[in-house]
């Protein structure tokens, strides 16, 4: 996994999430959650989830910490691009309910993206 800062103006910075986002790779987060944490002072955060195919509890987890500090601070934090498994486990834990969430619609994710096995079993 790989998380990208990219700093698209005074307002907003966007994390992007490259690879699973899984337990080994929560822990690789979070010294840029941290970073963004004390660092940085956009008023605004996204997280960009177009390239994640995969996100389990620890992800999740990543993410919530990340906004709950955020809220803390009076700064905002939405998810966008979210598709497949990942928003499925976001829908299931109505992680948009508290957190702005943004995802992919599901025409245009079946245009853009081969089926995975296990949507093809089913």
């Amino acid at each position: 996994m790989e998380l990208r800062k990219i700093d698209t103006n005074e307002q907003l910075l966007t994390l992007t999430v490259i690879g699973d986002f899984d337990a080994s790779s929560s822990k690789q987060a979070q010294i840029t959650i941290d970073d963004v944490l004390s660092n940085d002072h956009h008023p605004e955060i996204e997280i960009d989830l177009e390239h994640v195919e995969f996100l389990d509890s620890s992800g999740i987890g990543a993410i919530v910490y990340l906004y709950k500090r955020l809220v803390e601070t009076d700064r905002a934090m939405r998810i966008e691009h979210a598709h497949g498994q990942p928003l499925k486990m976001m829908n299931l834990l109505r992680i948009g309910q508290a957190i702005p969430l943004n995802s992919v619609s599901e025409t245009t994710e079946s245009k853009t993206r081969e089926p995975h096995m296990a949507e093809l079993t089913h």
